[in-house]
């Protein structure tokens, strides 16, 4: 694997990483995977009190995160650091930060001190609760934006309390917001040539998350409860066993509904007083559910899947992970790319879910050694060797 990223979408980008964990470095690697120069800044060892936060460097969820960046260390916390960092962000075109909002100005790396250096420069922030307001400061982690944002009060069954999404929802789409928002920020400055700061928080990215669900609390006042494996409104729609596992069927509309029934072999179901309107299979769910509970154990997964889908009916298997890379069409899509690692050998991490037909994304290179292109990135904006040796001594990089 190379580094060199000339000829990808975004490789007239320079990014300044300084975000850690999971929010920052999601929207740090869209950008990296599309070509931009994004540089990893982290603090050198023994600095960061939480340092290995993140896990292993080794390890699956740093690779899958940082691949195709590079790594220098600054210390951020000594004024030679902060001068050096503002150096970098002469040249820069975005940095990517997610500390607490008080910290920025306390490192005096806010959006008006990188303004003066560079106006052009595009700050995008990256906070537990926002940038202003009661929780400004509030350590924010993804459970607890779930629980917040109303995800963990219609996840789980009904009765049995709140649960967690097993993904983190809210960490991933702030930092799919986020660089949302870099794109447009970049695309308007293409118009006015200054840069702005973009400001987005794991609180609003999971309220914006739930969607339909907040509309319907917002204009119909209404306040979704859990549901389990069912859809909210409508029905059949959920899981449903099999003779051998589980399945999930989605039932539409009203033609669905009643090729649904011809597929189960149950035609005259259609027909049913209770079941004939969408309203009226809502509103007799719990009998309708298990009315085809008794119909599908009767059958293997596939078997249902076959006839399912040659009737039209939207039906899928429901994986565990190994069986999701194993599907022919994950695998058609290329889903799993290929990298090779110095230590770990030739691995595969998670492929960006779009398509460009011209400029692909591109896995090119793991996450290398901490610090490992520190001079080669100083080197690049001017600085001796002499003056990078007395960085060293003044333990700013």
């Amino acid at each position: 694997m190379t580094t060199d990223c000339s000829h990808g979408a975004l490789s007239h980008l320079r990014i300044l990483d300084i975000s850690r964990v999971r929010a920052g470095p999601t929207c740090c690697r869209i950008f990296a995977d599309f070509g931009a120069d994004v540089i990893k800044i982290e603090a050198p060892p023994g600095v960061d009190p939480n340092e290995g936060m993140s896990g292993a460097r080794d390890g699956y969820d740093m690779q899958n995160l940082h691949r195709n960046k590079r790594s220098i260390t600054i210390n951020l916390k000594t004024p030679s650091g902060v001068d050096l960092f503002k150096r970098l962000v002469k040249s820069a075109d975005v940095v990517v930060e997610n500390f607490r909002p008080d910290v920025k100005a306390r490192l005096g790396i806010g959006y008006e001190d990188l303004r003066a250096v560079n106006p052009r420069i595009i700050l995008a922030s990256i906070s537990g609760f926002g940038e202003t307001g009661p929780y400004r400061n509030r350590a924010g982690f993804d459970q607890i934006a779930q629980g917040m944002g109303g995800l963990m009060w219609v996840t789980g069954f009904p009765g049995e309390g709140p649960m967690r999404a097993g993904i983190a929802v809210a960490d991933t789409s702030s930092g799919l917001y986020a660089a949302i928002g870099i794109l447009i920020a970049l695309s308007e400055r293409n118009r006015s040539g200054e840069g702005q700061w973009i400001r987005t928080s794991l609180l609003q990215s999971q309220i914006a998350m739930m969607d339909f669900q907040a509309a319907r609390y917002l204009i119909d006042n209404v306040v979704p409860e859990q549901a389990g494996n069912d859809h909210p409104y409508s029905t059949p729609m959920g899981v449903v066993r099999t003779a051998d596992g589980y399945i999930n069927i989605g039932v539409g509309g009203q033609g669905q509904w009643k090729s649904f029934c011809v597929a189960i072999g149950h035609p005259g179901m259609a027909e049913r007083p209770d079941y004939k309107t969408a309203k009226l299979r809502f509103q007799n769910r719990p009998q309708l559910n298990a009315e085809i509970a008794t119909i599908f154990v009767a059958k293997p997964s596939q078997a249902w899947l076959d006839l399912l889908e040659a009737a039209g009916v939207p039906a899928g298997p429901i994986y565990k992970m190994d069986a999701v890379f194993e599907d022919p069409q994950v695998r058609h899509l290329g889903m799993a790319a290929a990298m090779h690692h110095p230590v770990r050998g030739d691995i595969k991490v998670v492929n960006q879910p779009v398509d460009l037909s011209r400029t692909p994304a591109t896995v090119r290179s793991p996450l290398p050694a901490i610090g490992a292109n520190t001079a080669e990135v100083l080197a690049e904006i001017g600085c001796t060797e002499q003056e990078i040796a007395a960085l060293r001594r003044q333990k700013a990089i």
